[in-house]
Order: structure tokens, then sequence, then C-alpha cells
């Protein structure tokens, strides 16, 4: 398909993962301060998790500069068992920026793929609405409302979807309570 992008990232999938965070697609490089998940300084995500284990937005950015440290997330992510990936393999902008709104999938990744390459994971976390309904159309699990899940069986494995507010600065929810949510759901899973 023409535009068409190919994910720049391979899933991140370290052995012993527990939970598996799927966003939609990366925004464009130029928005990057890292080569890695979430990589937008404008996307709190990584603020989110600072809040939520350090009780310090800060922790994951590089002192003094404006980047994330790529680094010291990925141990981070290594140590609690985390997994990340995004549901769009490729993907067309429509209207060449990040938005959900404006963000057509031409392929999807494989769930059950990913999900054989970590098998002690048995929780999937969708942090928009194009990752729920992509995860939802791979499964035929049912919707969970935002910052809940529901159970689903995959593959022979008993799993837990949990649907997690954006943490696109779009999304209108102060960061606090975005990452009181997040706080909720890795202590429900074990990892804080």
């Amino acid at each position: 398909m023409p535009n068409a992008e190919t994910h720049p990232l391979s899933p991140f999938l370290p052995a012993g993962a527990r939970l598996l965070m799927l966003g939609s697609f990366p925004p464009p490089r130029a928005r990057w301060s890292m080569e890695f998940y979430y990589p937008n300084l404008q996307n709190d995500m990584w603020r989110i998790f600072g809040v939520a284990f350090f009780d310090n937005k800060d922790y994951f950015l590089v002192a003094g500069l404006k980047i994330f440290d790529k680094q010291r997330i990925a141990e981070f992510c290594e140590q609690r068992g985390i997994a990340l990936s995004d549901v769009a393999v490729s993907a067309v902008r429509a209207k060449g920026n990040a938005s959900d709104q404006f963000l057509e999938i031409v392929e999807r990744r494989d769930i059950g793929t990913l999900l054989g390459q970590i098998p002690e994971c048995h929780a999937i976390v969708t942090t928009g609405q194009k990752a729920t309904e992509t995860l939802l159309a791979a499964t035929g699990a049912a919707e969970p409302a935002v910052g809940g899940f529901t159970e689903f069986e995959f593959a022979g494995r008993a799993m837990r979807h949990w649907r997690m507010p954006s943490s696109s600065r779009a999304y209108p929810k102060p960061l606090a309570e975005k990452a009181a949510e997040y706080e909720a759901m890795f202590r429900r899973e074990g990892l804080l």
C-alpha cells in the first residue's frame, strides 16, 4: 500500500515477561527522543511508570536533557517482566502524526506469535482505543472499561486484558490520575 510505514522497532520481549503492553504505532521519527517504545517526550508513559514505581515523574529522563533514558527503561522492564510491542506491523498515517484517529493499520502484529515468545505472560495492557480494538479483533475478548480488565482464553492460556488510559497528552486526564490507574493495575499483576 502506498505511504505505508513499517514498524521500526522489534517487539521487546524479555525472558520471563508476565505483562505485555500494546500500543498502536510509534509517532513519526522526528518526534522521538530515543529508539524505544513510547519515544515521544510529549507522551507520558514513562512519566506514568516513574510516578507509579518511584513517585518521581522524571525518573526515566536523562538528567539535564530532554530525552528518555532508553537503557534505564529497558533494564527496568526486563527486571519487572514487562514486554512492549504495538499492534501494527505496518500502518498509514492519514495526517502524518501519531493520532489513532488518523491511523490505518495495514498489517497487524500476530498476537499468538508474540505470546508464544513470552509463555509466562498472562496479562495484556492496551494503551489506546486503536490498540484495544485491534486486540479484541484478534482475540474475540470482551472490551474492558478504561482502568479495568476482562478475562479471556487465548491459545489455551487464561489471560486478562487491561484497557488503560492513553498516555497521550491529548487524552484529557491529569498525569497523577493516569498514574494511579496504572499503579493499581501493576499491583494487581504483582509487579509493584
